[in-house]
């Protein structure tokens, strides 16, 4: 299966974020406990233009983030690897599999109590776990980078869904229903072939300022936006093509980095172990590292098996199960249902500890697994790719 540029180009930013954001994770864990402790942590709440500043960096920024998450599924879906419906259907039944199996994981550890984290185990990191898919290119054919990124998004496109229906904490229908006139407003300006992206930002910004007042999370309005952007052929041309090129780089140097040093500052304390042994965080935990492959391997072998959907060329079981263990590295979007999930700092900090520890364990299995699983690295198909 051949790769296209686009696809180079995506794997090879979001593989760049994901060794950025591994380095500040590291480093923010230790600024955090060793150097500058609640110095750090109080930072983030100080007011900035009537708002703390970790609003603006995770309802503001993020959205941007979001923006881009939806202008790359709707190309996935237009041109890419979900074009063809039959090609498209093993990441499907593996991505549904992947949300399904942690999240009922999680409910059976919580179900005498809150069950609010459930959305936490569902998601998967696309630039960590394209990252360690970059590391380990030689040892695996295009086709696992391909099934992996395809599930990933589909698993992205889930987790925005799962925001939208249930963390909503609150609700108005005035101003979800301006919200929703001006998403139409849009989509009649790209129905009239409409170019200009000023058409699209002005009214997307109010947008998403009645998507917050509405009580829906504001970053839902940027996946909104994403898809009444004009797409056309999808070329170099396209206004879609143009802003996803202008999006990728500040989103990967700039808005993830940011967030993930505003985030994983977790001042660690030996009172953290008995919180680690929680209900919420073993959900967590063992959702991410034995539901996602699990999950994700079950669902995909039953499609096989119904003939419902095809192997891809070259992928093989042990691909499904490895590419399945990375998928566990779930982070920047756990990280992000988390604080939607709950209000109680100690539940929030506690939450981002388990999914950063159930993070680096994924990828040390899924590294180990698919490094020895795969000995022979694939010379051949290395070559082609040089040579196109």
């Amino acid at each position: 299966m051949k790769l296209t540029k686009h696809f180079k180009d995506f794997f090879k930013h979001e593989s760049a974020s994901g060794i950025i954001l591994i380095v500040i994770t590291i480093l923010t864990l230790l600024t955090v406990n060793f150097i500058l402790k609640d110095t750090f942590l109080g930072f983030w709440k100080t007011e900035w233009i009537g708002k703390p500043l970790d609003f603006w960096i995770n309802d503001v920024l993020m959205t941007f983030f979001f923006l881009l998450i939806g202008l790359e599924i709707e190309r996935e879906i237009y041109i890419g690897e979900l074009s063809n419906f039959k090609q498209a259907l093993l990441p499907i039944f593996a991505a549904v599999g992947g949300m399904l199996v942690p999240a009922m994981i999680y409910i059976s550890f919580n179900h005498s109590g809150s069950i609010n984290g459930f959305g936490i185990p569902m998601a998967t990191d696309i630039a960590f776990s394209l990252t360690l898919l970059a590391i380990l290119s030689s040892r695996i054919p295009s086709t696992v980078k391909i099934f992996l990124t395809a599930l990933a998004i589909i698993d992205d496109l889930g987790a925005i869904i799962i925001i939208a229906i249930f963390y909503t904490k609150s609700f108005s229908f005035l101003y979800l229903s301006v919200a929703i006139a001006l998403f139409l407003l849009m989509v009649l300006f790209n129905r009239k072939k409409i170019h200009n992206l000023l058409f699209y930002f002005i009214p997307g910004i109010v947008m998403w300022l009645c998507v917050y007042k509405s009580g829906i999370h504001p970053t839902i309005a940027g996946v909104l936006l994403a898809f009444v952007i004009p797409f056309g052929s999808g070329d170099e041309k396209s206004p879609s093509y143009k802003l996803q090129l202008k999006l990728h780089t500040p989103i990967a140097y700039f808005v993830l980095p940011v967030f993930a040093i505003a985030n994983t500052g977790i001042l660690l304390s030996t009172n953290d172990l008995p919180f680690l042994l929680s209900m919420n965080s073993l959900g967590i935990i063992i959702g991410l590292v034995v539901g996602k492959p699990l999950g994700i391997f079950i669902f995909s072998w039953l499609g096989v098996k119904t003939k419902v959907c095809n192997l891809f060329e070259n992928l093989e079981w042990k691909h499904i199960l490895g590419a399945g263990f990375i998928a566990g590295i779930g982070f920047t979007m756990s990280m992000f249902i988390a604080m939607l999930a709950y209000e109680e700092p100690d539940f929030i900090k506690n939450s981002k500890l388990a999914i950063i520890i159930a993070s680096f364990t994924s990828a040390i299995i899924g590294f180990l697994f698919i490094r020895f699983t795969n000995k022979e690295k694939i010379i051949l198909e290395i070559e082609n790719e040089k040579n196109e």
